[in-house]
């Protein structure tokens, strides 16, 4: 009897288990990773290259990389992981550069979901009689990312839009995931010597926030909305983002405007087109520095898939899944970051760190001030072209580990859309330097002094 009751708890308890998504994403997590301990084993002892030599197969073979090893995890967990790959793959910099080119791969290869997922999610969403407003629908995927599919079609008008849908059943999934990964974040940051500093839970938790926004496009079409007031009111009829019908707009289901132009890491196009890259990059960097500056507000994720040179000669600004949003006192550190960065100014620099992150006890404040000049010089005296952005990151990060300072996520993240910028740069515009450039420093300037005198003046008919 006793046995019966034992079995049929196990029996209940593996049901359950299987049933609820965060057991079962850890028996997911669980299976994979031991997979990929045996794979990385074989590797090892050489009985996967044995296997392939004895099925013929030798010439094929290529020995797995611990890059290579963590990409295919990513990948066979899903796609709550293939984004966090995503942003590795994105981040030249932020991450050893092995890492970086090996996640190249997740940005291209996102297994596309079948056409009737996307019809049947837009019957659920819209409705069939408004999703009938929706015509010429192109089976074929334009992209497929991590978390959505997108589908060029046309309004009943004829309008052309765009259709992004998102992929079923990940919002479960994502949010199984998530609790996964900062209940590994935290043993690691628990167990090993000086991973508080670099923050992996505070790392996993803005990941949980931003692609929790990022799974609600109704969010999405709000960011597109703001982007194009703001330039609007900034006066760049030049740059834009799509407009997106809210109409036809869930937290499922977002249709926008189509862009038609080229993405701007297109650089043979570009050059045979006689576009002005270098300008045109210019435009687009001090347009987003003014969101940063006179409205906390601005892209988060520039790299190059995002960002293009439409055929009216006007610069868009794509996927606003991912944005930055600073209150006034984040701009003021910020923007006074930026000012100490531009001008050299290495001791103001590390007292804005402290202040955004706190000053840790027994803080050596001139070792910490040499030590970001000899990281950061080289970002003032050198073209993009010449800068190994994939030393700058760890470099920081070895200076802030050595004098147990904690980086501020403010500066993470607009480091990051910088270094975004990086990548393109150096084909557009080899020669510049968006540092020292005097079209963005004395501009950058300029909008940071007329932001604090509108502030100023604020706070005065505030109090009288």
């Amino acid at each position: 009897m006793f046995w019966y009751v034992l079995l049929a708890a196990l029996g209940a308890w593996l049901v359950l288990t299987i049933a609820l998504p965060v057991p079962r994403r850890i028996w997911a997590f669980s299976l994979i990773s031991t997979k990929y301990f045996f794979l990385w084993l074989f590797d090892l002892i050489r009985l996967r290259w044995l296997w392939f030599r004895l099925s013929g197969r030798g010439a094929k073979y290529q020995k797995l990389t611990r890059p290579m090893l963590l990409r295919m995890f990513c990948e066979d967990l899903g796609p709550t992981f293939i984004k966090f790959g995503q942003i590795i793959a994105s981040s030249s910099g932020m991450f050893p550069d092995a890492y970086v080119k090996e996640f190249q791969k997740v940005l291209d290869r996102v297994r596309p979901f079948p056409y009737e997922d996307v019809t049947r999610t837009l019957d659920k969403e819209l409705g069939a009689e408004k999703a009938a407003h929706l015509i010429d629908i192109e089976p074929k995927q334009l992209a497929s990312a991590s978390i959505a599919q997108v589908h060029s079609a046309k309004l009943r008008d004829g309008t052309p839009v765009v259709i992004k849908v998102q992929r079923p059943g990940i919002i479960a999934r994502c949010s199984a995931d998530m609790r996964i990964m900062r209940r590994v974040a935290g043993w690691v940051q628990r167990f090993k010597k000086d991973a508080e500093l670099a923050n992996p839970v505070g790392i996993i938790d803005d990941f949980t926030n931003t692609l929790t926004e990022e799974l609600d496009f109704r969010k999405e079409a709000a960011n597109l909305d703001r982007f194009n007031d703001i330039m609007r009111e900034l006066g760049h009829k030049h740059i834009r983002a799509p407009v997106p019908q809210h109409e036809y707009t869930t937290r499922k289901v977002l249709v926008m405007e189509k862009f038609t132009g080229l993405r701007v890491d297109r650089f043979d196009e570009i050059k045979a087109r006689g576009i002005d890259g270098e300008t045109k990059l210019v435009d687009g960097l001090r347009a987003w520095f003014q969101c940063v500056v006179f409205y906390g507000f601005f892209h988060g994720d520039v790299h190059a898939g995002n960002l293009m040179l439409l055929d009216d000669d006007t610069i868009g600004f794509l996927d606003f899944g991912i944005v930055g949003r600073f209150d006034e006192k984040e701009r003021y550190l910020v923007t006074d970051y930026m000012i100490a960065f531009a001008s050299g100014n290495y001791k103001r620099l590390a007292e804005i760190i402290c202040e955004m992150a706190g000053t840790p006890p027994g803080l050596d404040m001139e070792g910490f001030v040499r030590d970001l000049g000899e990281t950061y010089r080289p970002l003032l005296t050198l073209s993009f072209a010449q800068v190994n952005y994939a030393d700058f990151m760890p470099g920081i990060q070895r200076v802030a580990t050595r004098h147990r300072v904690r980086m501020p996520n403010e500066f993470i993240l607009i480091t990051k859309q910088l270094l975004y910028f990086d990548r393109y740069a150096k084909a557009l515009a080899p020669k510049l330097n968006v540092f020292t450039d005097p079209r963005l420093v004395l501009g950058m300037m300029q909008d940071i002094q007329k932001a604090r005198m509108q502030a100023d003046a604020k706070k005065a008919q505030q109090t009288t």
